[in-house]
């Protein structure tokens, strides 16, 4: 069964924007995240991701991946649209331009566990829509908010006609499947730390742990 590796970055260089509580130790200097990048060139089975929409994306994120001819899909809060720090709708289109994908990180940055229906329809519906009408196209796909879920948010995601569901469990998935599990590029990590942590196949116990962990957070 084929196997990818997802590998997810947030922010690049210095932020614009205040940060949240632990925020920081997702930024990662522009010459870390070059070296990554750089490390992921000719790596068949992976899958490059960026969360929260931030505006480095495109002034530091696009022209990295397009120099190495690299796509990646963006995963964009709906309500930092516009915001400072953040992405305009312009560098939304310019990211479509470039044949990027564009899925949805919700309207804001929270937990999309225990949501009552208002909010369960802001994060999951009306932020899909802005996206969409943004972008020019349909979005499909959703990365999960700080990476929590259970079986009542997965089942409300299939109801909502999500195609893919990305998550933060640091594990391989499997290519075709509709939950994927992603490694968060941090602060702390160098090119040796991904390659072993993140490229390089763990060990049996370690894949049947991070099967054990997964499992229980979807059946919750």
């Amino acid at each position: 069964m084929a196997t990818v590796t997802n590998i997810c970055f947030h922010g690049i260089g210095e932020p614009r924007r205040e940060m949240e509580p632990g925020e920081a130790s997702y930024w990662v200097t522009r010459d870390s995240f070059l070296r990554v990048l750089d490390a992921l060139v000719d790596r068949p089975g992976v899958r490059i991701s960026f969360d929260d929409g931030n505006a480095s994306d495109v002034e530091i994120g696009l022209p990295a991946l397009q120099e190495r001819g690299l796509s990646a899909t963006f995963f964009v809060l709906a309500g930092r649209l516009e915001h400072r720090g953040s992405l305009a709708s312009d560098q939304m289109h310019e990211l479509v331009g470039a044949g990027m994908r564009i899925g949805s990180h919700g309207m804001h940055h929270r937990t999309w566990r225990a949501m009552s229906a208002a909010e369960s329809r802001l994060e999951l519906v009306e932020a899909r829509d802005a996206l969409s009408e943004t972008a020019g196209r349909p979005v499909t796909e959703a990365a999960l908010p700080l990476g929590s879920y259970d079986r009542r948010l997965l089942a409300d995601l299939r109801r909502q006609g999500y195609h893919r569901i990305y998550t933060s469990d640091r594990a391989q998935a499997r290519e075709t499947a509709w939950l994927q599990p992603r490694f968060s590029i941090t602060a702390a990590d160098t090119v040796p730390s991904v390659h072993q942590t993140m490229l390089s196949r763990p060990g049996i116990v370690r894949r049947a742990e991070r099967r054990t962990a997964r499992t229980i957070k979807s059946l919750r």
